[in-house]
Formats: C-alpha cells, sequence, structure tokens
C-alpha cells in the first residue's frame, strides 16, 4: 500500500524522502530518576538528526560527542603543561618578572644618584670574595626554576628593593618639591596683588584726602562758581581715569557725588531751567563713568524711548538721589508755574538737553506725569470751534502737542489706545473739521496731522465731504460774464488730503451739473464758438491732473466737448434742436469706481441741512464728552420704544458702567435697564457723575 502511494524501501517518508526513515523508538525513564538523569535521546532521534543534517550539508555533532572533545583537549593541553615543568595551565601563563639595573632606575629617576655601594657589594658569605655588580646578576634574577637561595641571591633581592625603595622616595620629593614650588610661586603672586590693592587703596585715599581739602565755598560771583565747578570736574576727571575700573569697589561715585553735591545744590536755587537748558550738562557728561550715569539706558522702539515698560530698580544711586532730590523739584516748579504749554520750544530743549544724563525713572516721571499732565490740561482748554473762529485764539495741537509725541510712550501715541493724548485729540478732530471756516482753504498743519492719525481721509469724508457738497451747492454759481471761483477755490484747497476719485465724485455731483446746464444755455443763445473753446480749456486746466484723469471726470468733459461739436453741426438750430444735457448720467458706472464713494450728492446735503437740528445735536453731545473726557460708545442696537440708536457714556476706559442712553430731538433719554424706565438728562454735572458711576 505505501508503495502504491509512492514509497521506496530504504528512503525516509514524504514526497521528497525527507521524513523519518525508522520508526519512532521510545526510551523510559528509570523510576525516580529526574531531568537529566539519563541521555533520553535515542538512537533512532540521533540518526533522523544525523540524516537532517547530511541532507543540508552540514556535519552532525550531538552534545556527548562534544563534551567527549573537550574532555580530550583539556587532557591535552594539561600533559604538555606537565612536560614543559610549568604548573600554571596553558593559556595562564604567569609573566616573566622583568628587573631594572641600577642604571636604569638611575636614568628613570631625574636627578638621582644611587650609591656606589647599591650599584656593587662584596659577597664575604663563602671562601672567596666576590663582586657582585649589576652586570654580575644583582639586579636580575636567575634563570628556570632555582633549587635553592644563596646568600648572593639574598644579598641582590636586598639590594633591589632598598634601591627600589630610595628612588621611590627620590620621585616623591621631586614631585613635593615641584608642588611647593607651585604653591610658593601662587603665594607669591597673591602678595604681589596684595600689595598692588594696597597701593591703590592709598592713592585713593590721598585723592579722596585732596578732594576733601577744595575751597569750594559759597561763591560770590558767577566766574567763581564756574571756577570751583572746573576745578572739582578736573580733580574727578584726573580720579576717573587713574581708578576707572575701582570706581564702584571703593566708593568712588559716593566720593564724587559728595563733592558735587554743594555746588550742584547752589547751581540749582539760581537756576532758570526755561532760560538756560545746557546749564551744568557738559560737566556732568565729562563725569559719566564716575558718577555711574547711562548704565542703565532705556531700550528704543520706533526711535521713541519705551518708557511705559520701564522697571524702576529698589534702590537708587548716589547720583540718582541727586536728581531726585534737587534737579527734579526744580525742573516740577518751573513746569507747573512758568511753563506755557502752546509754546513747547524751551522745555522741548530742555528735555532734549538732560535726557541723556538723566536717570531712567526721574525721565519717566518728567514725560510722562509732568508734562502729559500739563499738555493734557491745555488740550482740555482747547475749543476746536473757538479757537479756530478767532485768528488770535489758541494755537492748533500739531504747533504744542504733536512735537511732544516722540518723547511719550505708546500709550499716548497710539490713536487706537483707550486713553492717552491722541486719543482726546482725534476726539476733537471731528469738532474741528465741522467748525473750521471753509473760506480759509485747507486746515493748518495737516499735513502733521495725517502723520499722526492714519485714518485722516476717513475723518475727513465723515465731517468735511458734506461741507464741501453743500458749500459748492450753496455758493458756487457758474457765470462766463463774471466768473468768481473763491468757493471752487476753497474746495480745491484741499485736494491733497482726498484720494482723485473722491474730489472726482464730488466735482460730478456738485459742479458738473451746473457747468454743463450753462454750456448747453451758452451755446444755445449764438455763441462765439472760439470764447467758448477757450472758456473749456481754462476750466480743463483749474483741476488737477489726478482728478482730470478719473473716468468719470473724463466722461463729464467729452460730454462737453460733444454738446460743443453737435451745436456747431446743427449751426442755426442748434437754438431749438441743441439737446439738453443729461446731468443724471454724469455719476461713474460702477466698474469704473476705484472704490465704494461716500453719499453726499445735493439731495444728501439737503436732508442733511433739513435735518440739522439733530444731526448737530448729536455732534454737540459728542464734542462735550471729549471735553470731559467721556466717552461716547455706539452700543449698535437700537431701543424697544422708539427704535432709536444707543450710545453709552461712560468715563472709564474699558468701556462699561455709565449711562446707556438714545437722542430725540435735543434731548439725551437715559434707560434705567431695571425698571426699563426713561429720565430726561441735560449735558451738565448730573450727567458727569453718572457717566463716573457717581
Amino acid at each position: 500500500m505505501m508503495a502504491k502511494m509512492g514509497y521506496k524501501e530504504g528512503q525516509g517518508l514524504g514526497k521528497e524522502g525527507e521524513g523519518i526513515l525508522n520508526p519512532i523508538e521510545v526510551k523510559l525513564r528509570p523510576q525516580g530518576a529526574g531531568v537529566g538523569a539519563i541521555k533520553e535521546k535515542t538512537d533512532q532521534a540521533k540518526q533522523e538528526a544525523r540524516r537532517a543534517a547530511e541532507r543540508r550539508g552540514e556535519t552532525y555533532e550531538d552534545s556527548s560527542e562534544e563534551e567527549r572533545k573537550a574532555r580530550r583537549k583539556r587532557k591535552a593541553a594539561k600533559k604538555a603543561a606537565v612536560d614543559s615543568g610549568a604548573s600554571t595551565p596553558s593559556g595562564f601563563a604567569r609573566p616573566k618578572t622583568k628587573y631594572r639595573t641600577a642604571a636604569e632606575i638611575e636614568a628613570a629617576a631625574d636627578g638621582l644618584q644611587v650609591p656606589n655601594v647599591l650599584k656593587s657589594l662584596i659577597d664575604a658569605t663563602g671562601k672567596e670574595q666576590k663582586l657582585l655588580t649589576s652586570t654580575a646578576g644583582l639586579m636580575t634574577p636567575l634563570g628556570g626554576a632555582p633549587s635553592a637561595t644563596t646568600e648572593a641571591d639574598k644579598i641582590a633581592t636586598r639590594a633591589r628593593r632598598e634601591l627600589e625603595a630610595f628612588a621611590d622616595s627620590w620621585t616623591g620629593l621631586t614631585e613635593r618639591k615641584l608642588y611647593l614650588d607651585e604653591q610658593e610661586k601662587a603665594l607669591q603672586q597673591e602678595i604681589d596683588r596684595e600689595e598692588e590693592e594696597y597701593r591703590k587703596v592709598l592713592g585713593i585715599a590721598e585723592a579722596v584726602e585732596k578732594l576733601s581739602n577744595l575751597d569750594l565755598g559759597r561763591p560770590s560771583t558767577a566766574d567763581d562758581a564756574a571756577a570751583q565747578w572746573e576745578q572739582a570736574v578736573s580733580e574727578l576727571e584726573t580720579l576717573q581715569f587713574e581708578y576707572r575700573n575701582e570706581l564702584t569697589l571703593y566708593g568712588l561715585q559716593e566720593a564724587a557725588v559728595a563733592v558735587i553735591a554743594p555746588l550742584f545744590k547752589q547751581e540749582m536755587l539760581d537756576w532758570e531751567p526755561l532760560d538756560k537748558p545746557m546749564h551744568l550738562v557738559p560737566q556732568l557728561h565729562r563725569l559719566r563713568t564716575i558718577l555711574g550715569i547711562g548704565k542703565d539706558s532705556l531700550t528704543l522702539h520706533n526711535g521713541r524711548h519705551d518708557l511705559g515698560g520701564y522697571r524702576r530698580p529698589k534702590s537708587t544711586t548716589p547720583y540718582e538721589t541727586l536728581i531726585y532730590t534737587l534737579w527734579l523739584p526744580r525742573v516740577r516748579t518751573t513746569i507747573t508755574n512758568t511753563w506755557d504749554p502752546y509754546s513747547p520750544n524751551s522745555l522741548i530743549a530742555l528735555v532734549e538737553a538732560w535726557k541723556d544724563v538723566l536717570p531712567n525713572f526721574v525721565l519717566h516721571n518728567l514725560l510722562n506725569n509732568l508734562i502729559v499732565a500739563k499738555l493734557k490740561d491745555a488740550l482740555h482748554e482747547w475749543n476746536p470751534k473757538a479757537s479756530l473762529r478767532h485768528k488770535r485764539s489758541k494755537p492748533m495741537p500739531h504747533v504744542w502737542l504733536f512735537p511732544w509725541l516722540q518723547y511719550l510712550s505708546e500709550e499716548h501715541t497710539n490713536p487706537k489706545s483707550p486713553t492717552g493724548l491722541l486719543t482726546d485729540v482725534r476726539h476733537k478732530f471731528g469738532s474741528a473739521l465741522k467748525s473750521w471756516d471753509l473760506s480759509r482753504g485747507a486746515l493748518p498743519g495737516l499735513d502733521l496731522w495725517r502723520e499722526v492719525l492714519p485714518n485722516l481721509e476717513s475723518s475727513l469724508v465723515r465731517y468735511l465731504l458734506p461741507r464741501l457738497a453743500l458749500h459748492l451747492q450753496t455758493n458756487f454759481v457758474v457765470d462766463p460774464s463774471d466768473q468768481d471761483s473763491t468757493p471752487l477755490e476753497h474746495v480745491l484747497a484741499w485736494r491733497d488730503f482726498f484720494k482723485p476719485s473722491t474730489l472726482g465724485q464730488l466735482l460730478l455731483t456738485e459742479f458738473f451739473p451746473k457747468w454743463l446746464n450753462v454750456l448747453h444755455l451758452w451755446l444755445t443763445s449764438e455763441p462765439d464758438y472760439e470764447e467758448v473753446g477757450q472758456w473749456f480749456s481754462w476750466w480743463k486746466s483749474q483741476f488737477p491732473d489726478a482728478v482730470n484723469a478719473v473716468p468719470g471726470v473724463a466722461q463729464a468733459w467729452d460730454k462737453g466737448l460733444e454738446m460743443m461739436n453737435q451745436a456747431l453741426d446743427l449751426g442755426d438750430d442748434a437754438k431749438d434742436a441743441l439737446p439738453q444735457p443729461e446731468v443724471a448720467g454724469l455719476a461713474e458706472p460702477p466698474a469704473a469706481a476705484e472704490d465704494k464713494k461716500p453719499d453726499f450728492s445735493a439731495s444728501t446735503a439737503s436732508r442733511a441741512a433739513a435735518d440739522e437740528d439733530a444731526t448737530t445735536f448729536k455732534d454737540v453731545v459728542e464734542d462735550w464728552c471729549g471735553e470731559n473726557d467721556l466717552l461716547m460708545i455706539p452700543l449698535r442696537e437700537a431701543d424697544k420704544r422708539t427704535g432709536l440708536p444707543l450710545f453709552r457714556i461712560t468715563a472709564s476706559a474699558s468701556g462699561r458702567g455709565g449711562v446707556v442712553a438714545y437722542i430725540k430731538g435735543d434731548i439725551v433719554w437715559a434707560i434705567n435697564r431695571k425698571d426699563d424706565s426713561r429720565e430726561p438728562l441735560g449735558l451738565e454735572e448730573a450727567l458727569i457723575k453718572r457717566a463716573e458711576g457717581k
């Protein structure tokens, strides 16, 4: 049966004959025997393992055969060791002991001189005396295994040990000597440093003693005071140069301040800061190092001192104490009692002169406390409507406030800040635009306003552009016989502060309808076409090229030129046949507009004039809030009863608290959120207190 399935006798089972050849044998372990007591692998298993190894081309070795080979190797190695006479097994032979000769020991130890008695010894133990030297075996061991210890060997061993001990002692003493030499050198250097410090201390003591003997009494004249200052500064300069590395170590800053303090105090009594801003600054600059000026300088951001983030140290230096107690009170008195904030140049000159020699916290106090407080009072008193109506009124803020922005912190120079000087100016700028007399041209200093107010044009479009449109609508008339272009000149005076597209849209709305109507009237009344052409060219030259290039404006000029050509073609029939100009078609198409244009048409201006009372009163409320340091914030929601927009009037910089109100007519109505009641309020102290939460 197995032969039918492909089995061949003498081969293993399986298709390739890789299976077992003989049946599996079972080998029983004796009763009570543990694992490893007998060799449990049967002969049949070994034969099958050998056949499998031969099929792979390998040599089969079982564990018992490996153990036999290892035992044979150990026996062979042991027999070889016995035959050689060595007592240690092969592979673990004890290394030969090598001894140095006396000459080698003497050469290895620097400076060592081996005594002659150790180089050559007399062996008198035998019948004959023998000279034992290093070459005769004194320092070398005997070859082979010694059979007996002789006296010569004992002498040689003792001599070798004594010589090695002598060499070791010599090496230890040599290293000790080197260590002591290094210690002596270090101590000598320390002594030299101490002597140098001692000489410096003596020199500093003599210099300070010399400073204390200076005649710095109360001067009788200004020349005497100048001579005393020069004498003191010269002596301190010498001390500053000679001991520039020991200024803080020996308290020379305190000594320098003690020398100049009496002179400085006397100068502060007679000093007028606004008249002599540079007084004493050159002397302090000469003593910057010894006084410790400028060591903790302020960082600059965009060319401005970062005073807002300044942290004052816990203690002050002697110089900082001098400035804080003598200089700052004098300047504070001058700013409070004498300085006019509308004339900033004198105080700016003082700040420029002293800013590099003032301590950081003093400069911060001067700018952000004293000067800012005075500027806020002046800005609070400035009334845009009153000042712009009278030529002799107080100047505009760009004259007296903007020059200070380069010195102030970001709180006062960022127009988006909730508080600060520039925020207050921005609130009053709208009032200035609404009250400015257009006949006086553009607002003075508007270029400076544009530098500090990034959104200047949006304010101009909001507050000024409707007024310009109404000004053209009311005061401008096109009259070829007696043309008065003054109202148009008043409008064009603002051309540098509007985009050409914005100004062009203004002309399309308020100028060209009047101009085209007059042109049509002239062309239908037996005109002189040469005069008409000159009139056309003159009007086109009145506007900037950028405005004439606006698509809508160019279209209006083309319409006028087309009307003139039609009149020429019609001849005498132009009086009746020339069509009226399409004034309504002058507006720019949406595709030609550069951006979204504001609505300031004639109808809008008329509606603004008709609703002047309500609009003006809202502006009055905004101006009143700005004058009283209040914020009027739109809430973007309407009153449930009236549908009028709500506002929050508050004194908080965060925009919270205060009064929620709406404006109806000329009355401010406050809403009580608890009972939903309404209460009329006037622009008086009661509204201020409620806005402040009192």
